[in-house]
């Protein structure tokens, strides 16, 4: 029976600043409150569908050291199975440096530390959770050759697949070919486009490319699901934004608990775009991760006419 939502990806703790603008280069600015808060694209993404009422399963590595105890701990309390998240003493578990402006927007800078060290082995010694895996959802947070290698075995078991092209970076068709969903924004959408200016124009070449379907995320513009069937405009939530952080991945996980749920493409667009919008609106990134009543409340009312 496939069962759960297997995220092969992240875990970074944010040092998070408020800061009434960005600095420019060279400049040192005084920012406001700091905090310290579970992230990593992986580990968000597990944990916003596992508040949607998933099973979720992750796999990943942390380093030997308070920040990654922190982590799988908080995983653990979210319902998350963390048996296949490595503990490595040879590096650092991630981090993530987030400054937060006055109007919500963020800069991130991260150090991938331990997720680094997430090899294509790891992934073939947990190869029975793809046996029973509904769905497979991905980033660009730990190595290429890894993600490459899950996403191959996602196909070996038939397993719809997920992928979240971030950090961007370019990528072959190689892989482009196993995606059966691609989860970019309009900054990566660009770019793994060869700079294609429409995000509509830049999904059809990535279809043509082998990708399933692409679904572009375009923030307070809502989103852009382009497949078989053509493009499709998702109007947004309107929300008053607080913190960006963690939008991208509320609305991924969001995406696929609602294809583990059976709903269309476009259906669950909506509920990503209900779960961004919600996001949005708290500071941090898995703190700020919606519970399900609240998605089904948001989509329920629906979105302005």
């Amino acid at each position: 029976m496939k069962r759960h939502i297997l995220v092969v990806g992240s875990l970074n703790m944010d040092l998070v600043v408020q800061a009434p603008r960005h600095p420019q280069p060279g400049e040192t600015i005084l920012g406001g409150p700091f905090a310290t808060i579970p992230g990593g694209k992986g580990a968000n993404q597990s944990v916003a569908a596992a508040r949607l009422g998933a099973q979720v399963v992750m796999i990943g590595r942390t380093g030997d050291d308070h920040f990654g105890e922190e982590l799988r701990q908080r995983l653990a309390a979210d319902h998350i199975e963390i048996n296949h998240i490595a503990v490595t003493p040879e590096a650092a578990t991630g981090i993530a440096l987030i400054a937060v402006d006055a109007t919500g927007q963020n800069s991130i800078i991260v150090a991938l530390g331990a997720n680094a060290l997430l090899q294509p082995e790891d992934i073939q010694a947990a190869e029975a959770l793809f046996r029973t895996a509904a769905v497979l959802l991905v980033q660009l947070e730990t190595p290429v050759a890894t993600v490459t290698e899950a996403l191959r075995l996602a196909r070996r078991y038939r397993v719809p697949t997920l992928l979240n092209p971030a950090p961007a970076q370019p990528l072959g068709r190689e892989i482009l070919g196993m995606v059966d969903y691609l989860l970019p924004n309009e900054h990566e959408v660009r770019l793994l486009s060869g700079g294609k200016e429409s995000p509509a124009e830049a999904a059809r070449q990535l279809r043509a490319q082998g990708v399933g379907s692409v679904i572009v995320t375009l923030g307070a513009a809502g989103a852009l699901v382009v497949d078989q069937e053509g493009a499709t405009t998702i109007a947004p939530f309107r929300v008053e934004a607080v913190d960006t952080t963690a939008a991208g991945d509320a609305f991924a996980g969001a995406f696929a608990v609602a294809l583990y749920e059976g709903m269309s493409p476009r259906e669950a667009a909506i509920w990503g775009a209900a779960a961004g919008a919600i996001t949005v609106t708290r500071a941090g990134a898995q703190p700020a991760l919606p519970r399900r009543a609240e998605v089904e409340a948001l989509v329920a009312q629906g979105t302005p006419k």
